[in-house]
């Protein structure tokens, strides 16, 4: 099983396991620190993350900012490719689409699904992100292009 995943299902026995394994994340990759995410769930092809509003993550109209988001949708992305690739492959994205469909105006959640993709062939593998509110409304979805390969 990937280091990865092992630290994080560690962790989540703790009664403060997943706060630590996100500040852990967050230490090791600085960027996500400035949207404070929360990992909620981490499995093979599935990884959950949780940002709250707050004033650092919103624009001039006071709701979440488009960047808050793609950073929050390539986090869940990132981590659940990860941890779903088998040994003896690495991974880096390679670029993103993304559609904002409506004001993210609450606390948010990034859903990366990865159980209709194929992990075992090298090339691009498109993975799919979606950003939903307290409503449970879709605000936000993304394309993460991921380039895998073997590593030699």
């Amino acid at each position: 099983m990937q280091k990865t995943l092992k630290l994080y299902q560690s962790l989540t026995h703790l009664p403060l396991g997943k706060i630590i394994f996100s500040k852990m994340l967050c230490f090791l990759t600085p960027y996500f620190s400035s949207i404070k995410p929360s990992i909620k769930e981490l499995k093979i092809n599935r990884c959950v993350v949780f940002m709250k509003k707050r004033r650092a993550v919103t624009n001039h109209l006071k709701t979440v900012h488009a960047v808050a988001m793609c950073n929050m949708a390539e986090l869940a992305g990132g981590l659940m490719t990860e941890v779903s690739l088998p040994q003896g492959k690495r991974w880096i994205p390679s670029g993103m689409t993304v559609k904002y469909l409506k004001k993210a105006k609450s606390n948010l959640i990034a859903i990366a699904d990865g159980n209709e993709l194929d992990w075992d062939r090298e090339g691009e593998v498109i993975v799919p992100v979606g950003i939903t509110d307290d409503n449970n409304e879709l605000v936000f979805s993304a394309e993460i292009k991921m380039n895998i390969k073997n590593i030699k």
